[in-house]
């Protein structure tokens, strides 16, 4: 019996391995009657009369242990939310692709979309990234954009998708991605996208391109990230890692243990590891004048050398002769950018050119200084920012008589720092703690916290429902559920088509 109620749940009314058009006795299904009840849903759910409650994972008790019929109804309630929330997914996409195009993150001060996404949103940056380039490659994919609507594909599957769709070739993509797991999907759009047309150089060229290598604290402290590298570059980082590792496993004599506990220490020798690269390569260091010296500010990291007046350097001053080594002119602005955190060294000239005298060198913000600030802004103040690289920014400028101090600086990473300088906005203290607070352009003043939560409908599950319904998306707890369990399970027609259709 429980098989054959099996076989039934499969031939719903999205189809599992059965036919479309059937109803769950196998009869052919009556479109007027599905029509008709469909109306009568979607007038119930306008005047309110639906029930509150329609998904058995809300209800106060959940189903006793031997319960079947009860577990599977709330498995397909549990289904039915997600296709809900993959149906709801999608005018958040289109939303955000009008947001990007108009360039709306810019109004307050953001670098792109994707850091605007993961301030407002509660996104990491690298899922805000995907949700921009998602949000933008389906307008002009609208098929693989309906059948998000409808609740059939995930985002998952949308964004695997959108990696090799074309506007000629997405209606047989579609058909393959609504059938396979987002496993199966991602492993046919890697191999496609490794067997592509582009010829080897060019396709080299692309993968240097997209080298990274990004880390960062996670919320207990701990150093996480990703990095994808060119092949020799790994293979080095690899060897380094292994033969440190190989030191490590030998000073340790260690003890017979069993295979996942071996595995288990092996992984934290190749975290050791790096930590006995990095300080070797530290000791060894890296440059030929000071090898050993790589701390300290911007100064003492890159040296750009800047002639400027002191005049241009003031706020009301004339605009006189600010150039770099080569001669090319720096605007008076971002003479005052960069002076903010650099190397000053003064030199008295004759009226006819020559010098008369050089003097010390000495740093706008000092040492001392700058440590203090590190340990106070961890990062660039900028709300939602915090990157880690950043320049020390004067609230007055020393050319103007601000003094170098806790109480004029403020941490900023290079984008917000010309922000303030070239892009018209401005930095205050704000509030008796002195919070860091930013102006635009238009007078708008952004403070460094929190934004507030959009307000919510007292029920935000029936109220996605009810939006989902009035945008004639109604998925079932099958519409998500992938059709083929194995690739060889998919029909030859379909994966060709797709194939032809993904390189």
């Amino acid at each position: 019996m429980g098989f054959a109620a099996l076989v039934l749940r499969e031939r719903g009314t999205t189809p599992y391995g059965g036919d479309a058009e059937a109803g769950q006795d196998g009869a052919p299904r009556d479109e007027a009657a599905d029509s008709e009840a469909a109306d009568a849903e979607a007038r119930a759910a306008d005047s309110g009369a639906a029930d509150p409650h329609p998904f058995p994972l809300l209800a106060a008790s959940e189903p006793a242990p031997g319960d079947v019929d009860a577990i599977e109804a709330l498995g397909d309630s549990v289904a039915l939310m997600a296709a809900h929330l993959h149906a709801g997914m999608y005018p958040y996409l289109v939303g955000l692709a009008r947001f990007d195009r108009v360039e709306g993150w810019k109004i307050e001060g953001h670098r792109s979309c994707a850091h605007w996404v993961s301030y407002r949103t509660g996104n990491d940056l690298v899922t805000a990234r995907e949700h921009a380039r998602v949000a933008r490659a389906l307008e002009d994919l609208p098929e693989i954009g309906a059948a998000m609507a409808r609740g059939a594909l995930s985002f998952s599957q949308v964004r695997a998708l959108t990696r090799v769709a074309r506007p000629e070739t997405e209606t047989d993509l579609v058909e393959l991605a609504e059938g396979c797991t987002v496993s199966q999907l991602e492993r046919m759009v890697r191999a496609w996208r490794t067997s592509n047309r582009l010829d080897e150089a060019e396709r080299e060229r692309v993968r240097h391109e997209s080298r990274t290598f990004v880390a960062y604290p996670d919320e207990e402290g701990m150093c996480v990230g990703y990095f994808r590298l060119d092949p020799e570059v790994g293979a080095k980082l690899m060897r380094a890692v292994e033969a440190a590792s190989d030191v490590l496993y030998r000073e340790r004599s260690p003890m017979p243990v069993g295979p996942a506990e071996s595995q288990r220490q092996a992984a934290q020798r190749r975290a050791d590891a790096i930590d006995l690269v990095a300080e070797r390569a530290l000791a060894a260091g890296f440059g030929a004048e000071d090898p050993k010296t790589l701390s300290g500010s911007r100064a003492d990291r890159t040296q750009v050398v800047l002639h400027v007046e002191p005049e241009t350097l003031e706020a009301e001053g004339e605009p006189g002769m600010s150039e770099l080594e080569d001669g090319t002119r720096v605007s008076r602005e971002s003479s005052r950018r960069l002076s903010c955190d650099a190397s000053l060294v003064r030199v008295t000239r004759a009226p006819d050119g020559q010098i008369l005298n050089v003097g010390r060198r000495t740093r706008t913000v000092p040492p001392a200084v700058r440590r203090a600030l590190e340990v106070r802004d961890r990062g660039c103040r900028f709300p939602g920012c915090g990157l880690r690289f950043t320049d020390a920014h004067h609230v007055v400028h020393w050319a103007d008589g601000g003094d170098t101090s806790l109480q004029n600086t403020v941490l900023l990473c290079g984008h917000h720092h010309r922000l303030l300088h070239e892009g018209g906005w401005a930095v205050e203290w704000w509030g008796p703690d002195r919070r860091a607070a930013f102006r635009d352009p238009r007078g708008q003043l952004h403070v460094g916290r929190p934004p507030k939560p959009p307000g919510l409908e007292a029920d935000p599950v029936q109220a996605l429902v009810n939006r989902n319904h009035a945008r004639g998306a109604r998925p079932d707890p099958l519409t998500a559920t992938p059709r083929w369990r194995y690739e060889r399970d998919i029909p030859d027609a379909v994966y060709f088509r797709a194939v032809e259709a993904g390189v």
